[in-house]
């Protein structure tokens, strides 16, 4: 049997699903997808699309089958639990608690926090990091324009709060921009003041190690989704205490240890929050992905940052774009760019890119509406909407070199095709293109 999560032996760009795909254009020609949507959800790697196909014949229920598949089962079920705790560094003690994604570990989260405990978050987050948080104990800071400005911001929250619990919640890299924010520096205030930290890492995991003990931060929540691995599965790892000793997140089987006419028994470990049937197939998705990118970091971050460099370069040089950004001096940052282009609407960019190039962007406010309008206002824009590209494993220089094509040939010339907005959006008037037999 060989279903066990092993390692790769030599660095390389993992291969992603879809590398090959190719999409009809409105003009009647197809051609190769240009994936440049990563932050949103990533496509699936090949390493993990192979492993479900071999394990999915074995798939059973797990922890309470008698049956040799349900062993199987079981037993790669709790094994991703040291996958994870391997992937990000965790402490010995630290658990793993498995849910859908970054939304569900901080609704988890939330529901697990000690009464009155104070919450400081930046309104800039993602809105899985930022509206779990709810109550009179909650500080929302405004926008750092400064790595140090955020960090200061911290430490007088911190300073200000009612003596008691606290939690600062920070995001690793902005779904927005890209921009790494000072995790570690803020980890530091907030163990000066004796509080916890937690960190969404949906947008940081998938490019970059992240290692909970040199953060020093307590709690560390991400998303298959955005790790390559596409089917349904999420964790939140982190310290023990606040959540064994919070109300199950579920009631149902799996969380209870014992069940009377009069009284629940429930679990104190993990599966206390893991009510019902589990999602086994993409726990084990999430743990192949996380061993498959941990034996490539390097490779991986080359790649990315080559890429970077390449479309920020481009964008300079394209009339009225505008790059968004949170701090004002360079900073590292992930493979994720967020731009608007004087007097273009960018969902009709989008819809451009997508109808007449084959590119796949996003456009919007990126479920970050109050980032994206700040940041929409600074650079002058007019709007409260822009467009981004995100690169990952599946982003190619000819990619790069396509999209960048693309809008300058857009700006200087228009589209080719009459578009409207259908409920909402753009798309084009009388799309010729069909879906495949499957939708």
């Amino acid at each position: 049997m060989t279903l066990a999560i092993t390692r790769t032996q030599t660095e390389a760009i993992p291969a992603v699903a879809g590398a090959s795909l190719r999409v009809p254009l409105v003009t009647g020609e197809t051609v190769g997808y240009a994936n440049l949507d990563h932050a949103a959800s990533a496509p699936c790697l090949d390493a993990v699309r192979a492993k479900v196909d071999e394990f999915l014949p074995w798939y059973a229920s797990v922890h309470r089958g008698a049956g040799f598949a349900s062993q199987v089962s079981t037993k790669l079920y709790e094994r991703t639990r040291d996958v994870l705790r391997r992937f990000v560094d965790a402490r010995r003690t630290d658990t793993v608690v498995f849910t859908r994604n970054t939304t569900d570990s901080f609704n988890l989260l939330a529901r697990s926090l000690p009464r009155h405990t104070t919450v400081i978050v930046f309104d800039t987050e993602h809105h899985a990091t930022l509206l779990p948080w709810a109550g009179p104990n909650v500080r929302r800071l405004p926008t750092p324009r400064t790595r140090l400005a955020a960090v200061s911001a911290v430490d007088d929250a911190l300073a200000a709060a009612p003596q008691g619990p606290r939690l600062v919640v920070v995001t690793g890299a902005s779904n927005v921009t890209g921009e790494l924010f000072p995790v570690a520096e803020i980890a530091a205030v907030a163990r000066k003041h004796g509080a916890r930290i937690a960190l969404d890492a949906a947008q940081l995991a998938p490019h970059r190690r992240t290692s909970i003990k040199e953060l020093d931060v307590d709690y560390v929540a991400l998303s298959g989704h955005k790790l390559y691995a596409p089917f349904g599965a999420g964790a939140l790892i982190g310290r023990a205490d606040w959540l064994r000793a919070a109300p199950p997140y579920l009631a149902g089987g799996g969380a209870t240890k014992l069940v009377t006419e009069d009284a629940v028994v429930w679990n104190t470990g993990p599966e206390r929050h893991e009510a019902g049937s589990p999602n086994t197939v993409g726990v084990y998705a999430l743990g192949v992905a996380c061993e498959t990118l941990s034996e490539n970091w390097a490779a991986i971050e080359h790649h990315e940052q080559a890429l970077l460099t390449r479309l920020r370069k481009g964008l300079e040089a394209i009339p009225g774009c505008a790059e968004l950004r949170l701090f004002d001096a360079p900073v590292d940052r992930v493979g994720t760019v967020s731009f608007v282009v004087d007097g273009f609407d960018p969902g009709w960019l989008a819809a451009v890119l997508s109808a007449e190039y084959g590119i796949g962007v996003r456009d919007g406010a990126f479920c970050a509406h109050i980032a994206a309008k700040r940041l929409i206002g600074v650079t002058g824009g007019d709007g409260q909407q822009a467009v981004r590209v995100s690169l990952g494993l599946g982003s190619t220089e000819d990619h790069v070199d396509r999209v960048l094509l693309a809008l300058r040939q857009i700006v200087a010339r228009g589209a080719r095709w009459e578009y409207t907005k259908v409920d909402g959006r753009w798309a084009p008037v009388g799309d010729p293109r069909e879906l495949p037999p499957f939708c």
